[in-house]
């Protein structure tokens, strides 16, 4: 699976509190599957639940909401509208945990070639004509004009 790591270092890069510490930031992978018709060939899916953990957040929400949305916008564009939830925990004034839950998928071809070996490729997502990503995946985030996002 290369969704989760992708994420990571993308919102690693994004978000200015995840870049000063990494640590905060914990992935876990819930609910997975591989939808396989073991027919004519062995090609799968993954279908996963992604739980991201953002421990004592003291930014604003914002900041890691905004960054994961143009990711998804990216990379599973045809995500239902409702389909990334969220719980926080108040900590106290200037804290939170988040915890944000979203379904993902990869497709991947698995082929024989000549010598009986087994390849895999992993593909991209389609894009809809009707969700054309952005230009720039994600560059910079204000909030009262206040820069949120770190210099990369």
């Amino acid at each position: 699976m290369r969704k989760p790591q992708e994420l990571r270092e993308y919102l690693l890069s994004s978000v200015r509190e995840l870049k000063r510490n990494p640590e905060k930031l914990q992935i876990f992978i819930d609910r997975g599957n591989l939808q396989a018709r073991l027919q004519a060939s062995l090609h799968f899916e993954y279908q996963y639940t992604l739980n991201l953990i953002i421990t004592d957040l003291a930014d604003h929400s914002d900041v890691v909401l905004v960054p994961l949305l143009a990711w998804v916008k990216h990379a599973q564009p045809e995500m239902e509208e409702d389909a990334v939830q969220f719980e926080a925990d108040i900590i106290d004034n200037r804290k939170i945990d988040l915890s944000i839950t979203l379904p993902l998928t990869e497709r991947v071809l698995v082929n024989l070639n000549a010598e009986g070996n087994y390849t895999t490729e992993h593909l991209g997502e389609p894009v809809p004509e009707w969700n054309l990503p952005d230009p720039v995946l994600f560059k910079t985030l204000w909030h009262d004009n206040e820069k949120l996002t770190p210099d990369v």
